[in-house]
């Protein structure tokens, strides 16, 4: 791995992205606010397959395949872009709703919960992003243990995204009957997390462009 001020960097953006709202912490938050926070915490084991199938993916090989293909980088970072920019778009178009107001669910057994929190990560293309696009850039690739510091790195983005997501199925149906009368704060949530969500895409579409030599 890069010096001290690199993994920190890595962490720093790792974090920022596990604290984001996307498909993953939705259905979390989701779960444990209409079925209760055990639902929850079910859901968030059925998600971190998916956490763990893209961090032995990025360590056996799927980096290296991003990174052989000419601009495969540069077009799964605008992908990316895109992606972050639909979720501002969606928390602050007319009619939308914060995550976290109360939505009528229905209740689903454990062996469910489990399964659709796997599907929702698999298919989540913020994680895709993450581990093949971000994690890549703080490989010393002339250490020689490759695998090692995926494994390392992929790991604490593991810890950082499940704290995060455990967090948020604990509290979710307190907040949400905290946040229930105040309509204020659920507007205000809402265009905040569309701001970040909007900055990170504004970056990571700077990147893109870099990575494919137009900036």
């Amino acid at each position: 791995m890069h010096g001290t001020a690199s993994i920190y960097g890595f962490l720093a953006a790792g974090g920022l992205l596990a604290v984001t709202p996307g498909p993953n912490m939705v259905y979390v938050m989701s779960r444990s606010i209409a079925q209760g926070r055990t639902a929850g915490l079910i859901s968030l084991a059925g998600v971190m397959l998916g956490y763990l199938f893209y961090m032995f993916g990025a360590a056996f090989g799927i980096t290296a395949f991003f990174l052989s293909v000419p601009y495969a980088g540069a077009v799964l970072g605008t992908v990316g872009a895109a992606y972050l920019f639909y979720l501002a778009w969606q928390a602050v178009k007319p009619g939308g709703r914060s995550p976290l107001e109360v939505r009528d669910l229905p209740r689903e057994q454990p062996g469910r919960l489990f399964a659709m929190g796997a599907t929702t990560s698999l298919l989540n293309p913020k994680l895709a992003m993450i581990f093949l696009s971000l994690l890549p850039q703080f490989i010393d690739y002339q250490d020689g243990n490759v695998l090692r510091q995926s494994l390392v790195l992929g790991s604490s983005l593991i810890v950082a995204f499940a704290s995060v997501n455990a967090f948020v199925a604990v509290c979710s149906s307190n907040m949400a009957s905290f946040l229930a009368g105040r309509p204020g704060l659920l507007l205000a949530q809402r265009w905040t997390m569309a701001a970040v969500l909007a900055a990170l895409g504004a970056h990571m579409a700077v990147d893109a462009l870099k990575l494919g030599g137009i900036a």
